[in-house]
């Protein structure tokens, strides 16, 4: 700042002003952070073509900038009139919040062992946060009309990058966690943490808000650095744009691949470049929740070698409301195709307190913190892994097979958008099957043998040169998978076992009313079932696809014969709603049926049976009724000794 006029390009003021960044995100230099309070005021700056951004000036220096893009204003919606409190410090603000300030304002207590405990909650951030009000504050979805649902805005990012630009970059989030979080306090001395979050071509107001949600709601002190890992992005807005906007900040800075090397080791350039005690690793399109990092940091700090994730709650990549997961606390594990699946937490492992951490076999993947030390005392990831793929299950096998522990932290939520599609191509020549090949041979020993017959091409698939990772185990005294499987991830098999076991029933489904058979002809994901005329017989390609169907161990129904069942099911929300093919999910629920002596498909948690109508060819659930013919189903092949035993249960 020279003559007490503003930098426009980097916000750079003295030591004794609020705003002293101005750095640009290679300078070595450290600006620091204060409070804004009486005597200071906002300024706008731009820092996107019609964006703005505040940062605080004394009076005296203060020049009037006219307002713009009112869909991005960064100020909260309750900023319009009057001044913002003093103890403001939100991202906005650049950070405007002194280093130590929580510690000021908690109460400490001791443990036995002479270890301060203390409340993290930041209760004046908590208190603004609950004042907000505008589009999709407190997690609300956004209320769209159809033509703000248009191609265009999923196109680029997989979500509707619209809606995300009319949301505050610092709006308040719902804290769903468990009553008992707020209560809960955590080591004072926690080791710091470099904040890792790679992207590629990722929109402008997600990648933002990701870092503001991250400021915003991180005790500063804890905050190391965020390192945003650039994956050779070619869009305008993450270049200068970026750089401009995340000078404004002095902990922030930017890495940039020289060619496209994907998800997997772009976050190890993250975590090599990283300083700070504990690696976190966050996606690019996330908003963190209240208090949700001293959870994950206490319990690193208590032991260096436990790998822990946050909770991670669903941001919809329509409406942008926010929400937790289905079933909210549960295991990760996997099928023996290697999907990602989710187990509910056995008894055996249930904790008095529902709030407290809890082990987990394998991670989602994408949020998680580590110890630095520990992440490459392990080797960090597989530098053989291409793009992304398969890195959860090194990384969680690797873990607990090698002396480590992975936890679930529920005092700790951060929400994600699942993308409605993935809208970047894979480089050509780049397999998922490879990966995941490769993870099988390097650690899970002969129960590799398991996927192979599930998924037989990959038998012969190249893995690549594994030496160095079987010696990288070998170095570390690494148990074998059978004992993974036998002590951390015992439960797995009781949801997917390794060897399936037998069908109660398959084959075509023949209504004994309307003499029609239940097709897949028009079963797209979430539509209803319908009935046509059965095809067996005219030809094995068509009975294959359409009108094969097994009633699985899990009681079940799904298409597909026994030994190639697909991964989707006959589900059914209510009495007389449609009977629709939804993602099966494994745990019972509207996916439960039995089949009955009487030929009844019977549907418990509904109290119903599948019913059908010859004139219009629906399927449906309406009232019991087993003198009913278009209520009697035959499956071509039955089981009886399996069927006698669902039916017994």
């Amino acid at each position: 700042m020279e003559g007490g006029k503003l930098s426009r390009e980097h916000c750079s003021l003295t030591r004794s002003e609020v705003c002293a960044t101005g750095l640009s995100p290679s300078s070595n230099r450290k600006g620091k952070v204060g409070l804004a309070g009486p005597g200071w005021t906002g300024l706008r700056l731009p820092v996107r073509p019609g964006g703005a951004h505040l940062c605080w000036l004394p009076h005296q220096n203060r020049k009037k900038v006219a307002p713009s893009d009112a869909a991005l204003d960064l100020r909260r919606p309750s900023e319009g009139k009057g001044r913002v409190p003093s103890s403001s410090c939100y991202a906005e603000n650049c950070l405007s919040q002194q280093r130590g300030s929580h510690i000021q304002q908690k109460n400490s207590f001791f443990l036995g062992d002479g270890q301060k405990l203390k409340d993290w909650h930041d209760k004046e951030a908590i208190r603004r946060d609950a004042q907000r009000v505008g589009n999709g504050e407190q997690g609300k979805p956004y209320p769209m009309t159809d033509a703000e649902r248009v191609d265009q805005a999923y196109r680029e990012n997989g979500f509707n990058i619209y809606v995300s630009d009319k949301i505050s970059l610092n709006r308040s989030l719902p804290d769903i966690r468990h009553p008992n979080c707020n209560s809960k306090r955590y080591l004072e001395m926690l080791p710091n943490t470099s904040i890792i979050i790679p992207f590629h071509n990722e929109g402008w107001s997600s990648l933002l808000r990701t870092v503001h949600s991250v400021l915003n709601r991180s005790p500063p002190e804890l905050i190391a650095e965020i390192v945003l890992v650039d994956d050779f992005s070619d869009r305008e807005h993450l270049k200068k744009p970026l750089e401009d906007y995340m000078a404004l900040f002095p902990n922030v800075r930017i890495l940039r691949t020289k060619k496209r090397e994907g998800l997997i080791r772009t976050r190890m350039l993250g975590a090599s470049a990283a300083t700070g005690d504990v690696i976190t690793f966050l996606d690019s399109h996330c908003e963190a929740n209240v208090n949700w990092l001293p959870p994950l940091l206490d319990r690193i700090a208590r032991n260096r070698k436990t790998i822990v994730c946050p909770m991670i709650d669903v941001i919809d990549h329509d409406d942008f409301r926010y929400e937790t997961q289905a079933g909210d606390a549960m295991r990760g594990a996997f099928d023996w195709e290697m999907y990602y699946k989710r187990i509910p937490i056995p008894p055996e492992l249930q904790k008095a307190d529902p709030s407290d951490p809890f082990e987990s076999p394998v991670m989602a993947g994408g949020l998680f913190a580590v110890d630095r030390k520990w992440f490459w005392e392990l080797g960090g990831y597989d530098p053989g892994l291409e793009i992304w793929g398969g890195e959860q299950y090194e990384i969680s096998f690797k873990v607990w097979m090698c002396g480590g522990r992975m936890e679930d932290i529920p005092c700790s939520r951060v929400g994600h958008i699942y993308r409605k599609y993935v809208p970047y191509k894979v480089p050509a020549g780049v397999s998922l099957a490879r990966n995941l090949k490769r993870v099988a041979e390097v650690w899970m020993d002969e129960y590799a043998e398991h996927i192979y017959q599930r998924r037989p091409e990959y038998r012969h698939l190249s893995a690549g040169d594994v030496a160095a990772q079987k010696k990288l185990r070998s170095s570390l005294n690494c148990k074998s998978f059978k004992w993974f499987m036998t002590k951390i991830a015992w439960d797995l098999p009781k949801f997917y076992p390794p060897v399936e076991p037998p069908a109660a029933a398959w084959g075509e489904i023949r209504n004994v009313g309307t003499g029609l058979c239940a097709d897949t002809k028009h079963g797209a994901l979430g539509s209803p079932l319908r009935l046509e005329s059965c095809v067996r017989g005219r030809g094995e390609a068509a009975w294959n696809n359409m009108q094969v169907f097994t009633f699985t161990w899990r009681e079940d129904i799904r298409p597909g014969d026994p030994q190639h069942t697909k991964k989707f099911c006959f589900d059914a929300i209510s009495h007389t709603s449609p009977v629709t093919l939804y993602d099966c999910h494994s745990m019972k629920g509207n996916q439960l049926w039995k089949y009955r002596k009487d030929q009844t498909m019977y549907h418990p948690i509904s109290g119903s049976c599948m019913d059908c109508s010859e004139s219009d060819h629906r399927i449906f659930m309406n009232t019991c009724n087993p003198s009913s013919p278009t209520q009697q189903w035959l499956f071509e092949h039955i089981n009886s000794t399996v069927l006698e035993k669902f039916n017994s249960s």
